[in-house]
């Protein structure tokens, strides 16, 4: 039964005046008593529960406006009907391009001299020069030699790494397409391409600094593109020293090793400054020796005559024609190398390193990425295991044994500062197990200074390393107490 059935079924006959269905109902409110008693609300059976406080949501923040952006406008359509498709091909970059597009603004800016003031001008000169010969808004951070690293987070975030802190500029690209054009200019420099069908690429600008991009569909919220910048001047071990990267007797130590043929891996975690101290040990390589150098993205900036520095490649559209670390490694073995240098190793390359290493190539370095000298072996024989083959858990290993000699742990403390934290001998198998022992640790526990850094070092444990004898045989002395005290 219906609300209209029970009202009609209650109603009382013998009242002439109520109507006769419920549609016939009009309350008019109008005509209510102005002292009408409010209708009494029945007592609740509980108490009341508060009702949820709701934050109303903050108004996004207005989107950044260029009071130039009409004029940069004009500027850069001027310059490109000046210099045609010219102005945007990667092979007509050079002193001529930049004298042209240079000649070019300066004439299109007459116009608007009487417009602007000249430190407006010439900002704009600056932004647009940026934006056609450079990498737009990242270009300024690119030239400061404060900033190490430059890290873009769609069109709106850019963050720069300043002494190994991490620090947000009031930066951005105009919208998404705009950091789009910026990253196919860098990736079709050195012959590499990003798309949806290959949305990830590693790539290095023309001075050497590496660079990584991410477009969607695997980057979610807008392009990222982070580019790890190196000094014109490469670091030399001095500067580590300075830095306090690592200490005086520990980088004798090193040149020694290095001299004495020894084979070192370099471990450490992202960012971590291992590709850099790879670069300064290098620099102890023999001007005599051929040295072969293998990367992903060239990066290592060797100051010595006979060096020849291969890179890998990835396939192209179709699939095909793509070069990796393995297949550089083995052929590197046909180029009589006296030395072999792979930037990082971390796939299935990390068996022909070994073999390399175990055949007459002593005295090789790389790097991977671990956070303990313990671990870097471990990857170590997890990597031997990718390149395919069903080799003995301990067949691995007596491979490691025999072709490691040293490992050298770097890692970036929560001060920001990058530090040589372990220096470890790989000295033979114990049953099933390799064996380690450091050399030298860094000391925490010399505690921090009023600005929160580290002012700990590199510390002896007292233990004197078996490849000493090595290095005698190739005529090699170290300071008797170089194993002794903290350094």
């Amino acid at each position: 039964m219906n609300i209209a059935d029970r009202l009609a079924a209650r109603r009382m006959p013998q009242d002439p005046d109520l109507p006769e269905s419920l549609s016939d109902l009009e309350v008019d409110l109008v005509d209510l008593p102005a002292a009408a008693a409010p209708l009494q609300q029945p007592e609740p059976r509980f108490e009341e529960v508060p009702a949820p406080v709701v934050h109303r949501e903050e108004k996004p923040t207005a989107p950044r406006v260029d009071p130039h952006a009409e004029i940069k406008r004009e500027v850069h359509t001027a310059l490109l009907e000046s210099l045609g498709p010219s102005l945007y091909e990667p092979q007509a970059e050079g002193d001529d391009l930049d004298g042209r597009v240079k000649q070019a603004l300066a004439q299109v800016m007459q116009d608007h001299r009487t417009l602007l003031g000249g430190a407006e001008r010439r900002r704009i000169e600056a932004e647009i020069s940026d934006e056609i010969l450079g990498y737009g808004p990242l270009e300024p951070f690119l030239r400061d030699p404060s900033v190490s690293e430059v890290m873009a987070i769609g069109a709106d975030t850019i963050f720069v790494e300043r002494s190994g802190r991490l620090v947000k500029v009031d930066a951005a690209f105009v919208d998404e397409s705009h950091l789009r054009r910026t990253i196919d200019k860098i990736v079709s420099r050195v012959g590499r391409r990003v798309d949806e069908a290959s949305p990830m690429v590693d790539a290095r600008l023309p001075d050497g600094s590496r660079v990584n991009a991410v477009i969607a569909p695997i980057a979610l919220d807008g392009s990222m593109l982070t580019i790890r910048k190196f000094a014109a001047d490469p670091y030399g071990v001095e500067d580590l020293i300075r830095f306090g990267t690592l200490s005086r007797p520990t980088a004798n130590l090193l040149r020694a090793c290095v001299e004495g043929r020894l084979n070192i891996l370099i471990s450490g975690g992202t960012g971590s400054g291992k590709t850099t101290t790879l670069n300064v040990i290098s620099s102890f390589l023999p001007e005599s020796e051929r040295i072969v150098t293998i990367e992903d993205a060239a990066e290592l900036q060797l100051n010595k005559e006979h060096v020849g520095r291969m890179e890998t490649r990835p396939a192209n559209i179709e699939g095909r024609g793509e070069i990796t670390t393995r297949d550089l490694v083995r052929n590197s073995l046909r180029m009589r190398p006296d030395r072999i240098i792979v930037g990082e190793v971390r796939d299935g390359a990390a068996l022909d390193m070994l073999q390399a290493m175990n055949t007459g190539h002593d005295g090789s370095l790389t790097t991977l990425h671990a956070n303990s000298p313990r671990d870097a072996l471990s990857r170590l024989e997890t990597m031997v295991l990718m390149a395919g083959f069903d080799l003995p858990t301990r067949a691995i290993r007596e491979q490691v044994a025999s072709a490691v000699d040293l490992i050298v742990q770097q890692s970036r403390l929560r001060d920001g500062s990058r530090r040589i934290t372990h220096i470890t001998e790989v000295t033979g198998m114990e049953g099933d197990v390799v064996t380690l022992q450091d050399l030298f640790t860094f000391d925490y526990g010399a505690g921090v200074d009023d600005e929160g850094r580290f002012v700990g070092g590199l510390k002896s444990t007292g233990i004197r390393p078996y490849f000493l004898d090595k290095l005698a045989d190739h005529g090699i002395a170290t300071p008797e107490n170089l194993f002794e005290g903290w350094f």
